[in-house]
């Protein structure tokens, strides 16, 4: 098959999709009101809740959920074949993805910027909010420590790549003292960075920057120096406002991001290379384990992802000028994570072929069992995108340079995001706890300290994903993907029960979203239950005794928490039938999601 009829395909669908099916979800599903006073100017505070363009804002949402698993979960997942993971991103982008980070960002706007688990207290009930929490809890620590190792491994397998990836950090504030100081537009400067962080390419091949050095000192392996730098960087930089790194970076790297679409997609047209792999595989080595429903959670971003929403409501949410803004924030960002997953799947099926002619190697020799699928899947990724730049002149050195720096710097924006949410995630639950202890006693105290104290919140978001990222062998980058991509299909379906009721509660049609809902309920229930066997009968204690343990009480709260959002839509569908005139367009004080008084004004 050739690689560019896939490619023109998937794109030419993605746009279909943003036409119509988003128009749809604006007009009838979510009803946008471009006079709706968003967060962002009723709470304006200069860190947080900043009014900014929407197309700064999509540059940060963007760059935010498309980090390392969009390339990852498409470069493990084309083991099963290229046909199915691409049915896959290609359907969830256009019909989960999109109304899923488009409804968040709406929902969340509507309830002051809260997220997405705070949500669950005012939509559904009050014990979901805690059930959501906890399950936004345990994801993030995993997105943490997945993206950590991912990091760090690119960095030693490619120290060229070093250099233009720390010169982004200055370049960022630069660009963001230029336009938040002066109210200038953010396109050239951040164009200019980018020239200047490509034109250090040739000085990190000259200049390769390693940590042997101070691993040596130490006695210990490079990679924990890198985790510790890594770590101890996100606890410093997740605690900025937001104006200040986050945003120009998102913004850096989404011209980052369109040049990389933009070199894969030349490179395959002047290449015309073709997929080396199956569309379905049907020689399955032994031990493999079943297609049904571990794709649905091996392909997690570039689908749907549930890590999503914590962005939408986390941050996005609070930067949001006008509310129409949320289409083209919400679903494009859907849609260009779609079309990374999309190339990922190109790249690890006919780019890693053309790299170094792949020394002859036949593509079934690459991805001869499945753990040979789950080894390094990134750099397979990084070797795919050298092989289209080398059709168009660039050469294979710069190009796995090149494809690096994008890698590493879409990881390092989402782990940023990513230690931010988390942080308030631990003090949202900090909160639920001080208000449920005993008065006086050590745990309402330690509770209370937690839900006011930054720094405490953050440095428990960055250690336990640290200690996590520290198991030896494959343990962050491969067994615990998969318990990641399950947690994180899960959540997107709580996510999705939060906006079903909501939507359903204001009278308009839920199908759009109940749909995708009872999809990933049904695929993520079963991958647990799965997970939880392989966990159980595994001689590997760390599976057996940590996963296994947390495999089963992400499973129960998963149960608690869908059984609270069927009774809550249940509800909603009465209280809807006995009042069948309401406006659809109403979000009343009834309703607890509307500012009120002088804040709508």
């Amino acid at each position: 098959m050739p690689a560019i009829a896939v490619l023109l395909g998937a794109l030419a669908l993605f746009a279909l999709g943003y036409r119509f099916y988003s128009a749809y979800l604006a007009k009838r599903v979510y009803a946008l009101d471009p006079d709706f006073v968003t967060p962002a100017h009723a709470y304006k505070d200069g860190i947080d809740y900043v009014p900014t363009g929407k197309h700064i804002v999509f540059a940060h949402h963007f760059i935010s959920v498309a980090g390392a698993a969009p390339i990852v979960g498409p470069a493990i997942a084309v083991f099963w074949g290229w046909g199915p993971a691409l049915l896959w991103v290609v359907l969830g982008t256009i019909f989960a993805s999109g109304a899923h980070d488009f409804g968040a960002i709406v929902v969340s706007v509507r309830h002051r910027g809260r997220s997405i688990g705070a949500l669950a207290k005012d939509v559904i009930g009050t014990r979901a909010r805690l059930l959501f929490l906890l399950i936004i809890f345990f994801l993030v620590t995993m997105v943490n420590a997945v993206f950590a190792v991912i990091i760090a491994g690119l960095l030693i397998a490619n120290p060229e790549a070093v250099l233009p990836v720390l010169v982004t950090i200055p370049l960022a504030i630069g660009v963001g003292q230029v336009v938040y100081r002066r109210r200038s537009a953010a396109l050239v400067p951040s164009l200019i960075s980018l020239v200047v962080v490509y034109a250090c390419i040739p000085l990190g091949q000259a200049l390769p920057v390693t940590v042997d050095p101070i691993a040596n000192l130490a006695g210990v392996e490079p990679a924990l120096v890198w985790l510790v730098l890594i770590f101890v960087y996100t606890f410093f930089t997740s605690r900025l406002p937001v104006w200040m790194l986050l945003q120009p970076r998102d913004y850096i790297n989404q011209q980052q991001m369109l040049l990389g679409l933009l070199v894969i997609m030349i490179g395959i047209i002047v290449g015309m290379n073709t997929i080396e792999a199956p569309a379905l595989r049907g020689d399955l080595p032994e031990g493999s384990p079943p297609i049904f429903p571990l794709l649905f959670i091996t392909i997690a971003c570039g689908a749907v992802s549930g890590f999503h929403s914590l962005v939408a409501s986390g941050t996005t949410s609070k930067q949001l000028d006008k509310e129409p803004d949320a289409r083209y924030v919400g679903y494009l960002s859907s849609l260009g994570e779609g079309a990374l997953a999309v190339c990922s799947i190109l790249a690890c099926t006919a780019g890693i072929m053309v790299f170094s002619a792949n020394q002859g190697t036949a593509w079934t020799d690459i991805y001869v069992d499945w753990a040979a699928a789950g080894t390094n899947p990134a750099g397979r990724f990084t070797e795919g995108v050298a092989g289209f730049a080398s059709n168009i002149g660039i050469p294979e050195s710069v190009g796995l340079v090149f494809a690096t720096v994008v890698v590493v710097s879409f990881a390092a924006t989402s782990l940023d995001t990513a230690v931010r949410l988390q942080r308030y995630t631990v003090q949202e639950i900090s909160a639920i706890v001080r208000e449920r202890a005993a008065e006086g006693g050590a745990l309402r105290r330690a509770a209370h300290f937690l839900s006011r104290n930054i720094t405490a919140a953050t440095l428990v978001a960055v250690v336990i994903p640290f200690v996590l990222a520290l198991v030896p062998g494959n343990f962050a980058a491969g067994t615990l993907w998969q318990l990641f991509g399950t947690t994180n299909q899960l959540t997107a379906g709580l996510a999705l029960s939060v906006i079903a009721v909501w939507v359903t509660k204001r009278g308009r049609n839920p199908v759009a979203i109940l749909v995708p809902l009872v999809f990933l309920a049904v695929m993520t229930s079963w991958a647990l239950i799965v997970q939880l066997r392989d966990f159980v009968l595994s001689t590997d204690p760390m599976q057996r005794f940590v996963l296994a343990p947390l495999d089963l009480v992400i499973f129960v709260l998963a149960v608690w928490m869908m059984v609270e959002a069927f009774l809550a839509l249940r509800r909603a569908f009465a209280e809807r039938s006995a009042d069948p005139g309401q406006d659809p367009r109403e979000d009343g004080a009834a309703a607890g999601d509307a500012l009120e008084g002088d804040e709508r004004s």
